[in-house]
């Protein structure tokens, strides 16, 4: 049964379906994807009564997020490309990550310390980077679409997670120490992240 979250907004309804993700959590969440895919996430025991003062609470959050969301889609710029042209190109970038990463990886890792297994690359429509626990670090191969400095923050914040595997205070410390700035780089990827497509 899909779930709808029904929301009143400048005189019109909006009928918003969301994913409910139930789980060990001890706190509820809400996010919205750059497509405007919304994902609840409670903890196990949640009533129908928690989960609708929930959304009550947060609707005007999430009916903001979800149009700036279809704005930014509507927004994004078209590139004219084939798809024989862009299918080509993706190769081409993914073989240039393949190279560039590892290397990016090996510079930082004499700073952030900790020890990787492998490197993969991946294309992933929100997710820049992760850090597995038995030591795999993936990177989106968009990032090569990037400022060379963003990508170089994806590459500490996941090193970073080989000794934090969390996004605790300490963790946050070890990414400051090798890169200052990560404020910026995560303002410019939540803003622009969405543009870096062929």
């Amino acid at each position: 049964m899909e779930n709808i979250l029904r929301i009143k907004y400048q005189s019109r309804l909006y009928e918003l379906p969301y994913t409910l993700v139930r789980s060990r959590r001890k706190s509820y969440a809400i996010s919205i994807s750059p497509e405007g895919q919304i994902t609840v996430r409670v903890p196990l025991h949640t009533t129908g009564r928690e989960l609708e003062r929930i959304l009550i609470e947060k609707q005007h959050w999430i009916i903001t997020k979800y149009l700036e969301a279809l704005k930014k889609q509507a927004d994004r710029p078209v590139s004219g490309l084939t798809d024989a042209q862009r299918s080509a190109l993706t190769r081409q970038y993914i073989d240039a990550a393949k190279e560039y990463f590892p290397e990016r990886a090996a510079y930082f890792r004499q700073f952030t310390g900790g020890t990787y297994n492998r490197i993969t690359i991946r294309d992933q429509k929100t997710r820049w980077g992760s850090c597995s626990a038995r030591g795999t670090l993936s990177f989106n191969w968009r990032l090569m679409l990037a400022p060379p400095a963003i990508l170089d923050y994806v590459v500490v914040h996941e090193l970073c997670h080989l000794t934090h595997m969390d996004h605790s205070a300490a963790f946050w410390q070890a990414v400051e120490a090798v890169y200052p700035d990560y404020r910026s780089a995560r303002k410019w990827l939540k803003e622009h992240g969405q543009e870096l497509v062929l």
